[in-house]
């Protein structure tokens, strides 16, 4: 058994930059993860590709024996200090680092055995409720998951983003600020003193930043202020 080599310990680094071509994700990504990967303990060589579909993905082989916790620990603490260097577009979409190899040990398939699902159904349990799960389970590194969640899928007309003088950008903006997940607030609240600023006159009059001739209302620019 003592002759038999054993693989060395593998972490891959995922980032994704959506709209970016290879060659911006090569520069701005990629080539910044790996010169912050540099003096980490017991590694022999890094490996990286950047895809057109803007994901960049870096694997990282260490010595025989080394402890994959511990060099996962290690990757992320580099990655702390190169993440302020990274596109915003990429800080927002996050960066993992995950535990894997190069070959898939076991394949499974689920089917809706009564038809009553079809694959993206399928495909958005599996994302759900069994993904998270089996990848906690000692010893799993990661999990490719084939098929896709809920999603919509926009395309763009060229000849009326030029008449409106739009860029995509314009349209992904516009998109996330109709789907932002806002706090609506609560019912009732925590019971109060005396003497509090609880009237919505008063609320709205409240001195901010005083001057030499007049005072900033911090509520000034507020329609309504409710208790």
């Amino acid at each position: 058994m003592n002759s038999i080599p054993t693989s060395p310990a593998e972490l891959r680094i995922t980032a994704n930059y959506p709209g970016a071509s290879a060659q911006t994700l090569e520069n701005t990504v990629t080539q910044v993860i790996e010169q912050n990967m540099t003096g980490l303990d017991n590694l022999m060589y890094m490996s990286s590709q950047s895809s057109a579909t803007g994901q960049a993905t870096i694997t990282l082989s260490f010595t025989a024996g080394t402890d994959p916790d511990e060099a996962v620990q290690q990757v992320q603490n580099q990655l702390q200090s190169a993440m302020r260097k990274l596109p915003q577009a990429v800080q927002n979409q996050g960066v993992t680092v995950r535990k894997t190899g190069d070959t898939n040990i076991l394949t499974l398939a689920f089917v809706s055995t009564d038809g009553s699902m079809d694959k993206q159904d399928i495909a958005d349990y599996v994302a759900s409720n069994i993904q998270d799960p089996l990848s906690r389970v000692n010893g799993v590194g990661d999990i490719d998951a084939y098929g896709s969640q809920y999603s919509m899928r926009i395309w763009l007309d060229p000849a009326k983003l030029n008449s409106y003088q739009m860029t995509t950008k314009d349209v992904t903006d516009a998109i996330s600020s109709q789907n932002a997940q806002i706090a609506v607030g609560q019912l009732g609240g925590t019971p109060s003193v005396d003497k509090q600023a609880l009237n919505a006159t008063i609320t709205r009059n409240l001195c901010c930043k005083p001057r030499s001739s007049s005072a900033i209302s911090l509520c000034a620019s507020i329609r309504m202020v409710q208790r």
